[in-house]
């Protein structure tokens, strides 16, 4: 059944020579990777109103300011990460280089950063579309947590279904909301100049605010610097582009930015003419696009298409976070689980991981936008200050065309980057303070996992052999394990006779029944008179204790006589599934006991029923 279930699900495999087929381009590149960044302008403006309305409404006219130095910011990221596009190719982005220039403690950092800040990436977008669902429709209000956990799951179902189903899947909605957006925007500035919208804000550009601070300033900042996070996406899935690679991927970050840019300062500008202020159950692009619009069918389109893109965003998520954790893996830093491919060619236990993180974090913070929003955005802006500054390392080691101009770009955007993370850590400390305990632990996990990988790889090294080294061994013996004389049973004596130079059949009996387990002797060895039966007795009713302890003087006597030992475990295998929970599980818990020995082969004999 579940074969079935995953074949409508996700499709048929593919073959590993379609995996080029798999590579998209810009146009699609521009929706699958660009939907985190391009959403974020739905919540960015927000996030800045929202703690300038802390101190009065006249203090909305710093939006505009705050947002400049967020798009000077987003400029000195783009021109750093299109320099990082072209420097490492193989995608990786701030863990690659991190890696390279600062060592290896720094990229695991920005690597662990990165995982975790995508796990929010996935939550922040899901809530969020959330938010912009129950904006429209109130009565959901009180189901957000389970419309997100919903939304998870069925991106993470497009994902496993490969790349290109899930890029023309998400090209009708983000290029919908792109459409949107832009005649809001144009419309917008088209009623301002000719009059149609009055001038609503509580104060004049230039207008001195009483109580502002650089702190509150900078907190707004820090705070609207929201809208930037999944810019570093693309760096990330540089092999997912058609060729040339990196001259593809650069283009496609260099479109993202511009139209963030114009959104991000078109949506802002109009927040503050019209005098919007956060609070309430409407969103402030809610209400701009009502202002804009009116409570008609334009309106409607507007909140239809945030909430799908704040839906689809996630999926820059799952583009980048296999990738990453494919890098982390090659490394030996993650499971090798996260090497291996899935039937549709993407790394399926990445895409599973990351869904599974996401909704532990929508769980964990009640599906709440703002609450993630702080510690999603110190999740990004580590590595970011990582990866450009190691760039500015990567310019003076290699000194290539106008490296000290790209240097200075790189500079301006890690000192920008560390500005930002240090605000982010004072000034929203309630917040991003996990940040302070899951990563230590993330980073310990690393180091412990690599260290397992090399213990590994030491102790499983092929050692030399000399020309007259021919065998290890001088022969074999196998113990088979014995409930009843059946089929079963005497097939596998058979095998284990076979295979070894001396066999021995143990039988586990209990103090109940004495003539039943003389009558199992009695017919084992009319069976086999050759073959050495052994019956122990167990008064506590347990057949692994008293199975070990036999198997350890039997191992320990083979050593000496330089014989390997095998444990044979015959079972025998239903012709339904179902079925084997009709039976116990006595093999399956000598199996997973046994192989605590050492020097000791554990092997199964498999018997197959035909009806």
């Amino acid at each position: 059944m579940w074969h079935y279930i995953k074949r409508v699900l996700i499709g048929k495999p593919l073959k590993t020579m379609d995996e080029g087929g798999q590579s998209i381009t810009k146009f699609k590149a521009l929706a699958l990777l660009s939907s985190d960044a391009l959403s974020s302008v739905a919540y960015g403006t927000e996030q800045i109103t929202a703690v300038l309305i802390t101190l009065s409404a006249a203090a909305l006219v710093y939006q505009l300011w705050v947002a400049l130095l967020v798009l000077v910011l987003l400029a000195a990221i783009t021109l750093s990460y299109q320099q990082i596009i072209h420097a490492y190719p193989s995608g990786g982005g701030a863990y690659v280089v991190a890696s390279t220039n600062w060592g290896q403690s720094a990229g695991l950092l920005a690597g662990g950063s990165l995982l975790v800040d995508y796990m929010l990436t996935v939550a922040v977008s899901t809530t969020s579309g959330t938010e912009a669902i129950t904006s429209a429709i109130p009565a959901l209000a009180n189901h957000q947590v389970g419309i997100s956990i919903l939304i998870v799951l069925a991106i993470m179902a497009l994902n496993l279904r490969g790349m290109r189903e899930s890029a023309a899947f998400l090209t009708i909605p983000v290029y919908f909301f792109i459409a949107i957006i832009f005649a809001m925007i144009l419309w917008g500035g088209y009623n301002i100049a000719t009059g149609k919208v009055a001038f609503h804000a509580a104060a004049q550009l230039g207008t001195p605010v009483k109580g502002m601070t650089l702190i509150l300033f900078f907190r707004a900042f820090s705070s609207g610097s929201s809208s930037l996070t999944g810019v570093e996406a693309i760096s990330n899935a540089v092999p997912n582009f058609k060729k040339p690679k990196s001259r593809n991927a650069a283009m496609t970050l260099a479109i993202m930015s511009i139209i963030l840019a114009f959104f991000f300062a078109g949506i802002t500008y109009l927040s503050y003419y019209m005098g919007i202020q956060p609070g309430g159950n409407q969103t402030v692009l809610s209400q701009i696009g009502a202002g804009v619009f009116g409570r008609g069918f334009m309106y409607y389109l507007l909140q239809i298409s945030t909430a799908l893109i704040l839906a689809v965003a996630a999926n820059t998520g799952f583009s980048a976070f296999p990738i990453l954790a494919y890098n982390l893996a090659k490394d030996k830093f993650l499971p090798h689980a996260y090497l291996d491919r899935g039937d549709r060619l993407g790394y399926s236990n990445g895409i599973i991981s990351l869904a599974v993180g996401a909704i532990i974090l929508i769980g964990i913070f009640h599906g709440k936008t703002n609450l993630l929003i702080p510690l999603y955005a110190v999740g990004v802006f580590v590595p970011f200050t990582l990866s450009q500054s190691g760039m500015i390392i990567h310019w003076n080691r290699t000194r290539e065309g106008h490296w000290i101009l790209k240097a200075c770009i790189n500079a301006l955007g890690a000192l920008i980057s560390l500005f930002l993370v240090i605000f982010l850590l004072f000034l929203h400390f309630s917040n991003v303070w996990p940040y302070l305990i899951v990563m230590p632990l993330i980073l310990y996990m690393f180091y412990r996992i690599h260290a397992h990988y090399l213990n590994v790889a030491e102790q499983l090294r092929v050692a030399e052999k000399s020309p007259s080294q021919t065998h290890k061994f001088d022969g074999s013996t196998v113990i088979v394990l014995v409930s009843n004389v059946t089929r079963v049973t005497t097939d596998a004596v058979d095998y284990a006779r076979s295979i070894g130079d001396y066999v021995i059949a143990m039988h586990v009996s209990f103090d109940e029944n004495p003539e039943k387990e003389h009558k199992t002797a009695d017919e084992f060895k009319a069976e086999f008179p050759d073959v050495r039966f052994v019956d122990i007795h167990s008064s506590y009713r347990s057949i692994i204790t008293p199975t070990l302890r036999f198997v350890d003087v039997i191992a320990k006597r083979a050593r000496e006589r330089n014989f390997t030992t095998t444990i044979l475990v015959p079972q025998f295998v239903p012709k339904k599934h179902w079925q084997q929970i009709l039976h116990n599980q006595t093999a399956l818990r000598l199996r997973r006991t046994l192989k605590t020995r050492e020097n000791i082969i554990v092997s199964t004999y498999n018997y197959h029923l035909k009806h």
